[in-house]
């Protein structure tokens, strides 16, 4: 893709165990992380991300209040994740929030290398106070987005317009080639629906990530989930 340059790390990872199948495919797996980084005439974004972190986030853009939210996705998913994002805010938010999803997803897809072990499938239902959001996603290498959550136009959080939520998200799982659904059951105030559904997505991102040790091939009767 023109602009973009993808980077794989691979690390050792200690043993979980010995002597059983499950212990000797934890013994080869190697550390997921990606790096990608994408320029165009209107960003600049340049991410790297950690799959078996601990959640430590090192995150700068222009835009604070986004900054906070992508915060939310390496703490509660258990990412390191590192970003460094600039962009034309003097026009709007817009191209920097979807190029900055694009990329997250770009380089979680990226991380999870050839998928083998990946459990594929996470959801989470979280409360924020009057706030209640579900996420449920499947990295089945085919993107589809649903976003369920009413949003009024022209609020803003900060310097950031709340109508960018479904931006970041669709280009989420554009990136990720992952269906997403994101649903609000209730809430009132913004900022806590917007914040709870990134905190879902991080969660629902935590357990679609992980390896299941006993596991010795890809979540798929297909063999694949590349298409």
């Amino acid at each position: 893709m023109r602009g973009q340059v993808f980077c794989l790390h691979f690390a050792p990872t200690k043993p979980l165990g010995l002597g059983t199948p499950a212990a000797q495919y934890s013994a080869a797996r190697m550390a997921r992380i990606a790096s990608v980084s994408r320029k165009t005439n209107e960003t600049t974004i340049d991410v790297t991300v950690n799959l078996d972190g601990s959640g430590r986030a090192d995150i700068e853009t222009p835009l604070p209040f986004l900054s906070h939210m992508v915060d939310q996705i390496a703490r509660h998913g258990l990412l390191d994740l590192t970003v460094r994002a600039s962009g034309d805010v003097e026009i709007d938010g817009h191209h920097t929030t979807e190029d900055l999803g694009l990329v997250i997803g770009q380089a979680v897809a990226k991380a999870t290398g050839d998928k083998v072990g990946l459990v594929r499938y996470g959801w989470a239902t979280l409360p924020m106070d009057e706030a209640r959001v579900t996420c449920t996603l499947d990295l089945s290498g085919r993107q589809h987005f649903v976003w369920e959550v009413p949003l009024p136009h022209g609020s803003k959080l900060g310097t950031w317009d709340v109508e960018l939520a479904p931006v970041f998200f669709e280009a989420f799982a554009r990136g990720a080639q992952c269906n997403l659904h994101v649903v609000l059951h209730r809430g009132e105030i913004l900022h806590h629906i917007v914040e709870i559904s990134f905190k879902a997505l991080a969660r629902a991102l935590r357990e679609a990530v992980r390896i299941e040790p006993r596991a010795t091939s890809v979540s798929s009767t297909k063999g694949t989930l590349v298409d």
